[in-house]
């Protein structure tokens, strides 16, 4: 189970790791993609900390 927590963990951050690289190097974002972005990211990291929380356990 703790393999499939890890794996589950290591694509979440790779998404997320993702999404704020395209931030970080588009100079051109509108203010609706980058809500969107942001939206996605707090999604992102709470299903990260809620993986986290379930292989602590």
């Amino acid at each position: 189970m703790a393999t499939k927590i890890d794996k589950a963990i290591e694509y979440y951050t790779f998404k997320s790791k993702k999404i704020l690289d395209h931030i970080n190097t588009s100079n051109n974002l509108t203010v609706d993609e980058i809500i969107e972005n942001g939206q996605e990211l707090a999604i992102l990291e709470y299903k990260i900390t809620a993986l986290e929380v379930a292989k602590a356990s």
